[in-house]
């Protein structure tokens, strides 16, 4: 055998163990998607303009209404751009090189894209929480302790916000936990929810499982972001942006029904 050929044969043979450790790679992070799956059991809870929100609401967050919420999963971190790439082969955040930081510069387009591959791989269902879902386990559920922030009264605990952020992302769960065990649910990156955003919908909403307006130009963003002050990070504040769109502090973390 003539030394090219060997050569060529070990360069390939290294070749194909690096490819096959970076595919086992890959593969065991998106299966830690499904481990990082939180339980949030059913149950009734006022969303909106809530009294422990106090004056710092706006109107489009009233009024406070009564919704019943079936048990579902979601995800204990936004979706890091690890995760992101691993589904994707790409990485469209803007704040690089912290492969645990959410995925950011992230559309609603682009987060049913991730959705529908990662469901391809797994053959599991896995979607956007609803806005009334994303509240309630922001709220923490059935462990509601009635924080104006998700996991304390105060917002330097729990996020990552125009304050502290020194307008870049951070490593998920690197704050304080709510009440259910989820990291970042305020702060860091904004989050998607499914629905369409309405300023007035909340005024003839259903009460079990409220999905949203039926059609609209805007999806809801949830939790307020690294470049936000204190009072857009609350758990009753929403806002809505064109699906469209995509902004270096617009992220998504992810449920699955129970």
């Amino acid at each position: 055998m003539s030394r090219f050929v060997f050569l060529s044969i070990v360069f390939l043979s290294t070749a194909a163990i690096g490819q096959s450790k970076l595919n086992l790679n890959k593969d065991s992070i998106i299966q830690s998607i499904a481990s990082d799956m939180v339980l949030v059991e059913a149950g009734p809870f006022t969303m909106g303009c809530t009294k422990e929100q106090g004056q710092d609401c706006f109107y489009w967050e009233k009024p406070d209404h009564l919704v019943m919420v079936d048990s579902f999963y979601i995800s204990r971190y936004d979706v890091t751009q690890a995760q992101w790439a691993a589904v994707m082969d790409t990485n469209p955040s803007q704040h690089k090189n912290c492969p645990d930081c959410p995925a950011e510069n992230i559309s609603w387009n682009d987060a049913m894209a991730f959705i529908t591959k990662l469901n391809k791989l797994t053959g599991k269902k896995y979607r956007l929480p609803t806005e009334a879902e994303w509240e309630y386990a922001a709220r923490g559920g059935t462990k509601s302790k009635g924080y104006k922030y998700p996991g304390s009264n105060d917002i330097d605990l729990v996020a990552w916000y125009d304050a502290d952020s020194k307008d870049t992302t951070h490593p998920v769960g690197k704050k304080q936990p709510n009440e259910l065990g989820l990291y970042d649910m305020a702060g860091n990156v904004w989050q998607w929810c499914s629905d369409w955003f309405d300023l007035k919908y909340y005024i003839s909403r259903p009460a079990d499982n409220p999905k949203g307006p039926g059609m609209g130009t805007l999806r809801v963003i949830r939790g307020g972001s690294l470049t936000n002050f204190a009072r857009v990070c609350r758990i009753s504040y929403h806002n809505g942006t064109a699906p469209d769109k995509r902004f270096s502090n617009d992220g998504f973390r992810l449920a699955i029904s129970h």
